[in-house]
């Protein structure tokens, strides 16, 4: 029983080193933005000797922020409704068909989860271009159902196989079928699993840097809160406390998004597995 808790005891010191290791570089960032670019050069380690608050006055008029919160709102607002729509209509029809047609495009599906975005990039560039999809927030939102419905529908698949057939039945003796029988009685059976899925990919969309860079970096109307966050880099001198402000500015929505909803990301993912 004592070498029990001597080994928890020790797993818990373990797991909390590889916590601040993980945690200590947003800390870091986060204290930098409140110090000047002098302090920062001097000792990006060193905590700030005076709070200097300004740096966040200046980056919000400097990247014109609710302009920029706006679009990444509309781009992942668009991004995440499509994936869920897609991913749990398509996740439902496959789990219900029982034949080796279904099961190869099943396996079509999710293959390109193994596919690296960069060896695709160009090709999506040039089709995004003749489909009139690139230089337009919509346009970025929509590019995100193909990139995040695989991942989706993946997780969906494994739940709905756990939803007892004998419902469906019950509803399409009640009159209901097709969109209505999903969307009435399968469909709010999976909220724990859309809710790991939303969450997913909100942070995802949210804080992605290079489909953006590729898609709308053309115009400021058009850019995300991660490019803006890049303007501040430049080629022969960075302004650091600058930079390290926007990152904070970009990625804070992302972790309260998280910290309210991160429980349903186990119980989700947890369900579908034990259920698939």
């Amino acid at each position: 029983m004592q070498a029990r808790k001597t080994s928890l005891a020790a797993l818990e010191i373990v797991l909390i080193v590889v916590a601040l290791v993980f945690i200590f570089p947003i800390i870091l960032v986060g204290y930098n933005s409140l110090k000047t670019f002098g302090e920062v050069m001097i000792n990006v380690m060193a905590l700030p000797r005076h709070l200097t608050f300004e740096n966040y006055s200046y980056v919000w008029k400097s990247i014109n922020y609710p302009r920029l919160f706006l679009n990444n709102v509309v781009v992942t607002a668009i991004g995440v409704a499509g994936i869920v729509f897609i991913s749990s209509i398509g996740a439902y029809k496959l789990a219900r068909t029982n034949t080796k047609l279904s099961g190869i495009i099943y396996f079509l599906c999710i293959v390109p989860m193994l596919i690296p975005f960069q060896s695709i990039m160009v090709t999506l560039l040039k089709l995004a271009q003749t489909l009139h999809l690139a230089n337009s927030d919509w346009g970025l939102g929509i590019q995100y159902w193909g990139l995040g419905a695989p991942m989706a529908l993946f997780i969906y698949h494994g739940f709905v196989k756990g939803v007892p057939r004998e419902l469906d039945e019950s509803g399409t003796i009640d009159g209901a079928s097709g969109f209505s029988l999903f969307f009435r009685i399968v469909f709010p059976l999976l909220k724990p699993v859309t809710a790991t899925i939303i969450v997913i990919d909100v942070m995802w969309i949210w804080n992605d840097f290079l489909l953006p860079l590729l898609m709308v970096n053309g115009s400021p109307s058009t850019k995300t809160l991660t490019l803006a966050a890049y303007t501040f880099v430049g080629q022969y001198n960075t302004d650091w406390q600058y930079t390290m402000t926007a990152v904070v500015m970009t990625v804070l929505p992302s972790i309260i998004v998280f910290i309210l909803l991160q429980k349903h990301i186990v119980k989700g993912v947890t369900a579908g597995a034990v259920k698939g």
